[in-house]
């Protein structure tokens, strides 16, 4: 007697293969995998970039003298964006760090390929501070004099600068107690730019270095 099979309503119907080991995408992995994909695309539109900075005040026409007993004046600026500072050779306190930290500028530029810069440092203590003495302060700090100038005078024209131009503050020398002398003034960076305005004070610190920096590279792309 032979077998018989029963036949039910499923029989005759291939029914799909299942694959246990096979993961399910969870939706937030997919939307992590697609801001991989997008984030590299779409990050140059969500970069900020600050506007450059305005024009604080407009310098006035001066003339002074330079490290090589040169007359050097505003007009020798004319069209180069520089960078402002105010240092005397005696002092033995702020001026090192300021000049160290304007000679980190100056090499940042060189490496970063920064033309059309300079730097200008005004002796605050012109009297003492004749040409031969800061060609001296240079050398003995190997400061690059092909893009840095420094700057002295009649002490009624450099205050007349100082004080007048960059309205900053420039006290009267005080002789101290072992020969040392003292001059008040501003640690201060000042950014010019190629129409002799004043675009912004910063500090001498690597923070306000930093941000000289940059600034800069904005003002000579305009």
């Amino acid at each position: 007697m032979s077998e018989e099979r029963l036949s039910g309503p499923d029989e005759g119907v291939q029914k799909p293969r299942r694959h246990p080991l096979k993961p399910s995408l969870n939706p937030w992995v997919l939307a992590a995998l697609a801001g991989l994909v997008l984030i590299p695309a779409i990050r140059p539109l969500l970069r900020f970039e600050p506007d450059p900075p305005p024009v604080l005040r407009q310098l006035p026409d001066w003339r002074l003298v330079d490290q090589n007993g040169e007359s050097f004046g505003s007009g020798d600026l004319a069209g180069e964006v520089y960078v402002a500072s105010f240092l005397f050779t005696r002092c033995a306190t702020v001026c090192p760090r300021l000049t160290a930290s304007l000679r980190q500028l100056d090499r940042r530029y060189r490496e970063e390929g920064v033309e059309g810069v300079r730097l200008v440092s005004f002796s605050v203590d012109p009297e003492h501070d004749t040409p031969e003495r800061l060609r001296d302060y240079a050398g003995s700090r190997s400061l690059d004099l092909e893009r840095w100038s420094l700057l002295t005078g009649a002490e009624r024209e450099v205050r007349s600068i100082v004080v007048d131009g960059f309205a900053l503050p420039m006290g009267e020398r005080l002789d101290l107690a072992g020969g040392l002398v003292d001059v008040a003034h501003a640690a201060r960076l000042a950014l010019v730019d190629r129409d002799g305005g004043v675009r912004g004070y910063y500090g001498s610190d690597a923070v306000g270095v930093d941000e000289v920096f940059h600034r800069t590279r904005q003002i000579l792309a305009e």
